[in-house]
């Protein structure tokens, strides 16, 4: 609670002085205006659809209003005095940033002045030889069987923890914020797949373990607030305001992380002629290929964290949502469950959880597709952003300058009927089935939940595995429903898209 009111406190100091500044500004926007519109050359630019006052005052339901915008225009700009923003939902447009001009589109150094504070050098605040490098090891460390051998015991083991919790809730009639469940549990899993350490947040029996996991969801939150925070760099300086606090956190996170680090160098170091020491943990498996340097170490892994974190758990979340919106669909999923061979026979939570194979998670199409859906509506990254590196024109003819903050908008994309149809805005996990009722892809450029191109995410198939494993335990065992109808469901404006104020539910025993 202290830090959303810290968070308060500095919207409410933001939006004082951009009151007093507001004059100035729309000075200076106009001259933009007018500079961008008489632009020679024969270049032409996006249509103008706002303002970053219109993103400040639209803030708690910004992409909302950034749907409206893309309705209306399927690439425009924003005004800015700082720089230049340009919004598409076009998969034209978002290919040639994704992959045909790859190079000319990076994160840049407003986009790493902004994140690296908590991410440091890590794989999303970096571009060119860094990123590379470092895309290219976890490359290899994700595909090897090893990993996805240990994942999956992690992820089983973790949904029949929560699902035994659950058994309790239902058994008692209560009620549970899903949500918080979700993060706890994911974060446990991510954890001891980084780190070969029990967190073990769910049941809260480390002190230590809970007061690290407030701070990075703290640090996160604060850390998205300086896109719209114009005198985050006067706090930090000053080290007052959010900035005081994202400092503090970061203190504590770095101090529980690089604790852990030295104990698993200590462990390797102590086990050297062990040849029953197993390397399953990434850590372990960075140690072992030579990476020893502890600030490396630390940026790698808390990527790795803040990917398979708060991701996967905020999809989680909207799936159950989804499914106590629509009950046929949560019924439907449950009865294809009954019909997967060996998944009927389970007599128990756990016996359940250990037929979980690969194998049968590939045969849960609709369970897939339902996810899927999730996914195109409830984007876990709702918005993208990259920089232009120089001058270009994009495939709908129109230019971008040296400079401009370039994003493309999954969750506006996910609503647009041009690219889904008069039902776009409708929850149909069937629209990713063929006849046969199997999953069908799209082109990765139209649904964009895992990014595109060369920087597609790495933990896509290892996302799926833990969502499946654990959507499809909880729906086999228990019913949901929302603990309260009338509450609505919106997202809290966050990197990620959280369920504003968590997602309260009665959960009950499926006979």
């Amino acid at each position: 609670m202290a830090v959303i009111s810290g968070l308060f406190s500095d919207e409410m100091l933001c939006f004082t002085f951009m009151f007093l500044l507001l004059p100035a500004l729309f000075l200076i926007a106009k001259v933009l205006r007018r500079r961008l519109n008489k632009d020679g050359g024969g270049k032409k630019y996006h249509p103008i659809a706002g303002t970053m006052f219109n993103h400040l005052l639209n803030f708690s339901r910004i992409h909302h209003y950034m749907t409206r915008l893309a309705a209306k225009h399927r690439t425009y700009r924003v005004l800015n005095p700082f720089r230049n923003e340009v919004y598409t939902s076009d998969p034209a447009n978002v290919e040639y940033i994704l992959k045909t001009n790859f190079n000319n589109y990076g994160k840049g150094e407003y986009n790493y002045s902004l994140l690296s504070d908590l991410l440091g050098n890590g794989i999303f605040t970096v571009d060119g030889e860094n990123w590379r490098q470092q895309r290219n090891i976890s490359s290899y460390e994700f595909s090897t069987k090893v990993l996805q051998d240990f994942s999956s015991v992690v992820f089983r083991k973790n949904a029949v923890k929560l699902a035994n919790m659950l058994y309790e809730v239902a058994t008692n009639n209560q009620v549970i914020d899903i949500q918080d469940m979700f993060m706890k549990s994911t974060l446990d899993s991510i954890f001891k797949v980084t780190f070969g350490v029990e967190l073990d947040l769910m049941c809260g029996s480390s002190e230590e373990s809970m007061v690290f996991g407030n701070a990075f969801d703290d640090a996160s939150a604060m850390t998205l607030w300086r896109y719209v925070d114009v005198f985050w760099k006067v706090k930090r300086f000053l080290n007052i305001g959010s900035e005081a606090t994202l400092k503090k956190n970061i203190r504590i996170i770095d101090d529980f992380v690089l604790k852990l680090i030295r104990r698993k160098i200590k462990q390797m170091n102590d086990s050297k002629d062990d040849t029953s020491m197993r390397k399953e943990d990434i850590l372990s498996r960075f140690l072992h290929a030579n990476e020893t340097d502890e600030k490396y170490l630390r940026d790698i892994i808390l990527n790795f964290i803040i990917a398979g974190k708060d991701t996967t758990a905020a999809t989680l979340s909207w799936f159950i949502s989804m499914l106590c919106k629509y009950p046929l669909i949560q019924e439907k999923i449950a009865e294809d469950l009954k019909e997967i061979h060996g998944l009927s026979e389970a007599a128990s939570i756990t016996e359940f959880a250990s037929r979980l194979s690969e194998e049968t998670l590939e045969k849960m199409h609709y369970l897939h597709a339902a996810i899927t859906e999730t996914l195109r509506l409830y984007p876990a990254v709702p918005v993208d952003a990259k920089i232009c590196f120089s001058d270009d024109t994009l495939p709908d003819g129109f230019s971008v300058r040296k400079g401009d903050m370039v994003s493309f908008q999954p969750y506006a994309m996910g609503r647009m009927k041009f690219i889904w149809g008069e039902d776009a805005e409708e929850f149909r996990p069937e629209r990713w089935l063929d006849e046969d009722e199997l999953f069908c892809s799209e082109s990765p450029f139209k649904f964009t939940a895992f990014q595109a191109g060369p920087r597609i995410c790495l933990g896509k198939e290892f996302a799926y595995r833990q969502m499946k494993i654990f959507s499809a335990l909880l729906v086999r065992c228990f019913v949901f429903k929302l603990a309260d109808e009338n509450r609505p469901v919106n997202y809290r404006t966050m990197i990620n898209l959280h369920i504003d104020g968590g997602l309260p539910v009665r959960v009950f025993h499926r006979c």
